[in-house]
């Protein structure tokens, strides 16, 4: 696979996410060990709260959307490492079943000293077309002199 340089990248390209579905066990799972609230854990408890079934915990919702940016992006990529996480909006609940897409949106790329490149990314990931999660961040990519 090639690897892609900092000054390869160009702002506001595109890249398409995959796709993941949650089940309602990975859910509960991944809810006991990191977010053990009972409407991630208990369905009995969960279908009588505020959001009528389980829901996946926003943390794990985050970790999907970093495993399909990953595979979509940053696998080509010569990244050095992640710098900052911008503001994260959790804009609607995540339930068993739902199948996560989404967009990463390069809206700035800035060459830097040391050999890198600053790269402000926008994620929006998506159920059925309709936004679950936005983020940003802040990556920081090697140089074609610097790889």
């Amino acid at each position: 696979m090639a690897t892609i340089y900092g000054e390869d990248l160009v702002e506001g390209a595109e890249y398409r996410l995959g796709e993941y579905t949650l089940t309602e066990a990975e859910i509960i799972d991944f809810a006991k060990q990191w977010d053990p609230q009972a409407f991630h854990t208990d369905p009995q408890a969960a279908e009588s709260g505020a959001y009528r079934g389980i829901i996946a915990s926003g943390v794990q919702t985050i970790a999907v959307m970093q495993r399909l940016t990953v595979q979509a992006v940053y696998e080509g990529w010569s990244v050095i490492a992640g710098r900052r996480v911008g503001e994260t909006l959790f804009l609607r609940p995540v339930r068993p079943g739902d199948t996560l897409t989404g967009t990463a949106v390069l809206r700035r790329v800035v060459p830097e000293a040391l050999g890198r490149t600053g790269v402000d990314i926008d994620i929006e990931l998506t159920c059925d077309g309709k936004p679950v999660l936005t983020a940003s961040f802040d990556v920081l990519v090697r140089t074609r002199a610097a790889g």
